[in-house]
């Protein structure tokens, strides 16, 4: 491996011209911030002075490899080979085209920009997790299908105050000062309650040209879901919902609030998920999935099938920490077992009903806290699966997901783990480094989380043990 900056231009490398039009039209930047989502789902990356950025897209700019390696309280995992190893050596970081925009909430006038890690002599680096989508994404060139994809947002807003007892509370009503208790899912009252902030954060996702559209009040109070468009580019749809999920936070705190991506942030409430609705055009643009029957074509079916068949290999990346399977639970609109139906809210793999070419699959299983790029591509690696080999999916679910399936997800987070590693499947689709500094991050978070003592502990043992 070669440690020295390449002589010639690096194959990720443009000329710049993106940053120059931008600050054309946006003379009050003063700062950019370069986005990098680590493994864990965790942004990290520096902050540059608006006359550096130029040589950050014709040169890139260097970052330690072991930022891919941390887990998710930003330690490092030497376990995955990318820190002492190599001596922490650097990588080329260099902006995604058409993802610099503003960052509106922030007090200084502030861009920011994705990022991509290379190696020095051109290659994706491969424990990139955006390049792990990238590969999914890639396969479907040779089936002659583009994914049109949109996310789905699920959250909290909590008070940032946080108890004697070290728990965080549910958010105050701005208008009434009063905390909020009652469930009451798709009240007009709590998105009027809420509604400076909303109303902010629309504003503020307008200012970027993201898609964001309707918003509801979901199934607990001070919970919220709002959708993104569909957008026939997958990469370009969870950039953009990793520019969503900043923005959110960044609102949030502007009203004094947390936004939280918690899979279950609190005992006894409904937790937060990542829906992932997808369909396929054709290469003429159609919907492959367009059909009269509910059910979808033949295709559909086969995606379906590959779904459910590749589900418990990657519920290590739908559910990538200890919180997430607090989320699974009979009855809590989060699906606990491989199973499909139409307009049935208890599988977690769901048709909706609609007009024939709007025909698409609804992915119900990730947490909002998973990891955006590696849910997408875990979940258009067990479509593809499932295509390519023209798979049948198993009886269809009319009633109740909950009772009628004798399957289950795993439930423990180790055993996701231990499935998650033993899976060629996902080796193959996400790449083999990959898979292995997945899995090193998540064996040395398990390791590490089981090893602290929580007050928990201190209620269940310290007089009955």
């Amino acid at each position: 491996m070669s440690f020295t900056h390449p002589a010639a231009p690096h194959p990720a490398a443009t000329d710049g011209a993106e940053a120059v039009a931008f600050f054309a039209a946006n003379p009050d930047i003063e700062a950019v911030q370069l986005v990098l989502t680590d493994t864990s789902g965790v942004a990290r990356g520096k902050t540059v002075r608006r006359h550096e950025l130029a040589s950050v897209y014709t040169n890139g700019r260097p970052l330690p490899c072991s930022i891919l390696g941390l887990d998710v309280t930003g330690a490092d995992v030497d376990e995955t080979g990318l820190v002492w190893e190599e001596g922490d050596a650097d990588r080329l970081a260099f902006p995604v085209p058409g993802t610099l925009r503003r960052a509106p909430w922030l007090p200084v006038p502030t861009a920011q920009v994705i990022l991509s890690v290379w190696h020095l002599d051109g290659r994706p680096e491969e424990a990139d997790p955006r390049h792990a989508l990238a590969r999914v994404v890639k396969r479907y060139e040779a089936l002659g299908l583009t994914p049109v994809v949109a996310a789905e947002l699920e959250f909290y807003v909590v008070d940032p105050e946080i108890g004697a007892d070290g728990m965080i509370k549910l958010a105050k009503s701005p208008l009434t000062g009063q905390r909020l208790v009652t469930t009451q899912v798709y009240e007009l009252n709590a998105l009027e309650e809420f509604g400076a902030f909303l109303t902010e954060l629309q504003a503020a996702a307008d200012a970027q040209a993201l898609p964001a559209e309707t918003a509801i009040s979901e199934f607990a109070p001070g919970q919220f879901e709002i959708t993104l468009r569909h957008q026939p580019d997958a990469m370009k749809a969870i950039d953009e919902a990793i520019f969503f999920k900043r923005t959110i936070r960044g609102v949030a705190q502007k009203h004094n609030l947390i936004a939280t991506f918690m899979a279950k942030p609190f005992t006894g409430r409904t937790g937060s998920g990542l829906h992932l609705h997808f369909s396929m055009n054709d290469e003429s643009g159609r919907n492959a999935y367009a059909s009269e029957e509910e059910r979808g074509p033949a295709i559909m079916q086969s995606a379906i099938a590959g779904l459910i068949e590749t589900m418990h290999e990657a519920t290590a990346i739908f559910a990538p920490g200890a919180n997430s399977y607090r989320r699974f639970r009979l009855g809590s609109y989060a699906p606990i077992a491989p199973c499909w139906g139409v307009n049935n809210r208890s599988v977690s793999v769901r048709v909706p009903i609609g007009p024939a070419n709007s025909r698409h699959i609804e992915h119900r299983v990730c947490g909002a806290d998973a990891n955006p790029y590696l849910a997408l591509a875990a979940v258009l690696a067990g479509a593809h699966h499932g295509m390519v080999n023209k798979l049948t999916p198993p009886a269809i679910i009319e009633r109740d997901g909950y009772a009628e399936t004798a399957d289950r997800l795993p439930t423990q987070w180790a055993d996701s783990i231990a499935i998650f590693e033993r899976s060629a499947l996902m080796r193959d689709y996400l790449g083999a480094r990959y898979a292995e500094v997945f899995t090193a991050i998540k064996k040395a978070e398990l390791d590490r989380f089981y090893a602290q003592v929580s007050a928990l502990d201190y209620v269940w043992y310290l007089r009955n043990a």
